[in-house]
């Protein structure tokens, strides 16, 4: 399907066809898409879950609120951004000096904006992390969708027990769940959204 088509006719799911599953290639085939997405500085910051056995998927349920879609869903993302992107961003950058598609000079540059941005402001930090597990998220739901699944995504969620129940470190913030499988019945159409004359400047 055209991309501009799918974007105009996704619609979210919250009811799966709990009996059909995923491989888990095609899991990590999402989970690979997904990382394609654009970060600042290439930072790649985030951090992508797949919930997908019967024990791990009934823990995350408790989790979210007991919302059902999550046990339903072939396959439910953790998707966290990560803190202090900076320290890390020398080995992200390595594949591309190593691929020809980043120039030295260049990437020391990124380095030393990086530190000097982000190694003291927390906030900025958390903003990023968030910033890319969002994109992150888009990307994997695009990428499913695409694959003839269907998605929807969760934003209720006990954050402190999802990090005890995931084992997630300091750095790591949940920031949304993305599930994913076959729709049990019919989608419902997209709902409209708002004009653009209420959302949209052109300056």
């Amino acid at each position: 399907m055209n991309l501009n088509t799918l974007i105009e006719q996704r619609s979210s799911t919250s009811h799966y066809d709990a009996s059909k599953r995923l491989t888990d290639s095609q899991i990590t085939e999402l989970m690979r898409l997904a990382t394609l997405a654009p970060s600042a500085y290439h930072f790649q910051n985030w951090k992508l879950i797949a919930v997908r056995s019967s024990t791990a998927k009934a823990r995350l349920k408790d989790i979210a609120m007991g919302q059902t879609q999550v046990e339903d869903a072939a396959v439910t993302f953790i998707i966290c951004g990560t803190l202090m992107p900076h320290q890390q961003l020398t080995t992200a950058l390595r594949p591309s000096l190593d691929a020809g598609a980043l120039a030295q000079e260049i990437a020391d540059s990124w380095v030393t904006s990086a530190n000097a941005s982000y190694a003291d402001n927390p906030q900025l930090q958390r903003d990023e992390a968030i910033r890319s597990a969002s994109l992150a998220a888009m990307t994997l739901i695009l990428a499913a969708e695409g694959m003839g699944l269907s998605t929807g995504t969760i934003g209720g969620f006990d954050t402190p027990a999802m990090i005890e129940a995931f084992a997630l470190n300091a750095e790591e913030i949940p920031v949304i769940l993305v599930t994913a499988g076959y729709a049990a019945a019919e989608k419902r159409p997209q709902k409209p959204r708002r004009p653009l004359s209420e959302v949209v400047e052109l300056v």
